[in-house]
């Protein structure tokens, strides 16, 4: 969607929606400066952190030019509070004290001003830290050939580190920790530690007391009413008499709650039981409805509105297997809104009502509570939009594992009968097959069957809107004949996400995202005998990019190879009365007809996919009007290639940015703007082939005629003629309104 100026400036002002400022304190001076001196080891920011007092601050560096003008909306203000301010000296000789530099001296100034304001300023001489110079772990004499050495290893404190006593800490929890999950649940450890002043070195020593080696004793299950016990117990990674460890009883009750069954579920451990080298549990659960039903609804600028029904059950024929009937539109009211909040969805057929209906299933145990499988039956109607209409049948057979807290593996088959619409631009300017009988025996129905890997893992910490943390996801693909596909082909795609707190509520994200793909000869074209046949990948499994979760400065799918299909007519009659043709249908029929002289229009562009894909992003987050307005600057970058050996990283495309989120509890509602470079493109045109006018063979009303009534003796043929000179394409020099792209979704880019 291309946005006007008035569209802009209204975004724009949307950052500027002033607030009700909070009530002046005038007995109570203002602070206005708050700095840090000397403190050569702790940024400003961690010092800030540890007092309480602040300083009066603008609401968002997005309001700096109303903060600058005193606009009360725009400013945060700060009061001084003598008690508080006191107190915050002592926690700053603390907060140096705990961290090893026990000799750090505070001074603090306050200059006072005759309106009532201050300027504090801490002094700070941080001194010399006492430093760790032997960090032993002792006491434990290791079972199963796991030693000390191994118990002690990556510590969160190592030698030479200041002595920072919350680290140490934090080093004694983890070891604590890990003897719990070697087997010794009463395990407990005690930290010595003793400081030489004169040298300021320090001998840190953990003396870790392992208690007697446990294991899990008796289970009782309580609060299951339909699942069956059974079903629980065998959720959990161990038995009666397993060895103790605390992981494998967290991870219990993640296996307990991913059945998606239970409201509640907790494991509870009665430590104190006699003998103590026994551990029995209590496995507390709460069911849930057994049955739900769930609908939503949506819109995008890429699939216009859209809605979905699923009904559930999490206990189908017992066991807590899943059943989920499912029924989704999209693209709903495309055609008649394709020209304002609906243009990416598509125009013509491509526009029209995309559905799914699907029966999902889950059984959660296959020979162990890690291991789950899933199978769906689906039919439906998807386009993509200007690429291919695709309607398809199929089945999706699944077994994942869970070879670690938020990462799985999984082993898939996919296979499918799938037949295309629309497809015949994409095969002819792709793959050069613009014969119309090839065409039809590609865009018929036929089977893609792929079979591959997929990998995830999400260390994140939060799910809609993290922090810090990063994922990483990779997929492996192949489809030939032993699949039982009639299109061959390897793919791989990986990507890659992560993201780091700057300050308090300043978060910049990154993603790249990178794919491949190795088509091979399709089986179904007959070729004369000595020629390959050609090489020729589902219009599917092609990569595309643009859209408002990839390279945002570009509409749906529109970077990357694109093909031009203007109208025959618009070729071979005037444009305009008094012009001459743009090409002679003779130049039509040879091919070599250049149609630079016809204007541009984007409703005859079709995106061609490509073999190759590189895209990413940095996205700084922050936020406009706390908790629920958050925006975002951002800097995407990518671009789609036919084969790799086209790839140049000088082709890359940059789309800067902003955007606005707004966190609701589905997710955040988001509103993106970016501006396309200039850009310099020669795409392949591609129209209807003609031949002469044969009167033994062609009708006179095959001819062409003109809308003023000229008759033309050439006619139109099904084949599609690929033409030879291509259509150079670029963009206007300067600044232009028309390449700011427009993107409303739900959720975070990445």
């Amino acid at each position: 969607m291309r946005v006007p100026p008035g569209i802009l400036l209204l975004l724009a002002a949307l950052f500027f929606v002033p607030i009700v400022a909070e009530a002046q304190t005038p007995t109570r001076p203002e602070v206005t400066s708050l700095r840090f001196e000397g403190n050569a080891t702790f940024p400003d920011r961690m010092l800030r952190n540890a007092i309480i007092t602040r300083e009066t601050s603008c609401r968002s560096f997005i309001l700096a030019p109303f903060c600058w003008g005193g606009a009360e909306f725009a400013l945060d203000r700060a009061f001084l509070t003598p008690r508080t301010f006191r107190d915050d000296f002592a926690r700053v000789q603390l907060f140096y004290y705990i961290r090893g530099f026990r000799e750090a001296r505070v001074d603090t100034t306050m200059v006072r001003t005759d309106d009532n304001r201050v300027e504090i300023t801490y002094r700070i001489e941080e001194g010399r830290p006492i430093r760790i110079v032997e960090l032993d772990v002792t006491g434990y004499e290791g079972r199963e050939g796991r030693s000390v050495a191994d118990l002690g290893e990556n510590l969160p404190i190592r030698v030479g580190e200041p002595l920072d006593l919350n680290r140490l800490d934090f080093a004694r929890d983890t070891l604590s920790q890990r003897m719990r999950n070697r087997g010794y649940a009463h395990a407990d450890v005690l930290r010595n530690i003793d400081i030489d002043r004169d040298t300021y070195e320090a001998q840190v020593e953990y003396d870790v007391f392992s208690g007697p080696l446990a294991r899990m004793g008796e289970i009782t299950v309580e609060g299951n009413e339909e699942v069956s016990e059974s079903v629980i117990r065998r959720m959990l990674p161990f038995r009666e008499g397993s060895i103790y460890s605390q992981e494998l009883i967290f991870e219990a009750q993640r296996n307990l709650y991913n059945l998606e069954i239970f409201r509640h579920a907790s494991i509870t451990q009665d430590l104190e039981h006699d003998p103590d080298s026994l551990v029995p549990l209590r496995v507390q659960v709460n069911e849930g409805n057994t049955h739900r039903v769930r609908t939503g609804a949506g819109w995008t600028t890429a699939e216009c509105f859209t809605g979905e029904a699923r009904w559930s059950s999490r206990n189908f024929q017992g066991g807590a297997r899943r059943l989920v009937l499912r029924g989704a539109v999209s693209n709903v009211a495309a055609l008649q809104l394709d020209d304002s909040i609906c243009s990416g969805a598509g125009n013509d057929e491509y526009g029209e009502l995309n559905w799914v209906v699907s029966t999902d299933f889950t059984q959660p145990f296959i020979f162990s509570p890690r291991n789950a499988l899933s199978a769906s039956v689906f039919a439906e109607r998807q386009s993509l939009q200007d690429v291919f209409i695709r309607r398809a049948l199929g089945l999706n057979l699944t077994l994942t594992r869970s070879i670690g807290r938020g990462t799985p593996l999984s082993a898939f088959y996919r296979p499918q009968l799938a037949s295309l619409e629309a497809a015949e631009v994409f095969f002819c300017s792709s793959f050069l097959v613009c014969d119309p009988q090839e065409i039809d025996v590609l865009v018929s129905s036929n089977f893609l069957a792929p079979v591959g890997l997929s990998f995830s893992r999400d260390r994140t910490n939060r799910a809609f809107s993290p922090t810090g943390g990063y994922t990483v996801a990779a997929d492996v693909e192949h489809a030939s004949s032993i699949t039982g596909s009639n299109f061959d082909y390897e793919r791989v795609v990986a990507e890659t996400t992560r993201f780091f707190e700057l300050t308090e509520n300043l978060v910049l994200g990154a993603r790249i995202r990178g794919g491949w793909l190795n088509a091979g000869p399709f089986r179904g074209l007959d070729v004369e005998e000595g020629e390959d046949r050609p090489r020729i990948a589902h219009p599917q499994k092609r990569f595309y990019a643009g859209g408002a979760n990839s390279v945002r400065g570009y509409a749906q799918n529109q970077l990357g190879p694109r093909v031009w299909s203007p109208p025959l007519e618009d070729l071979v009659f005037p444009l305009q009365e008094g012009a001459e043709p743009v090409c002679t249908p003779a130049e039509v029929a040879d091919r070599t007809c250049d149609a630079a002289s016809v204007p541009w229009d984007d409703r005859f562009a079709r995106p061609g996919g490509g073999s190759n894909l590189l895209e990413g992003s940095l996205e700084l987050r922050f936020p406009v009007f706390q908790p629920h307005l958050r925006g975002g600057a951002f800097l995407d970058f990518g671009q789609v290639w036919n084969g790799g050996s086209d790839a140049s990283l000088g082709d890359l495309a940059l789309t800067p940015g902003v955007g606005l989120r707004y966190s609701t509890p589905i997710g955040p509602v988001r509103v993106d703007v970016a501006y396309r470079p200039r850009r310099t493109e020669r795409i392949p045109v591609i129209t209807s082939a003609l031949r002469a006018f044969d009167p033994d063979r062609d009708a006179p009303g095959d001819r062409l005629e003109a809308p003023d009534g000229t008759i033309l003796d050439w006619v139109p043929v099904a084949d599609l003629a690929l033409l030879d000179p291509r259509y150079r394409l670029e963009d206007d020099p300067g600044f232009s309104w028309r390449r700011f792209q427009l993107h409303f979704s739900i959720g975070q880019a990445f």
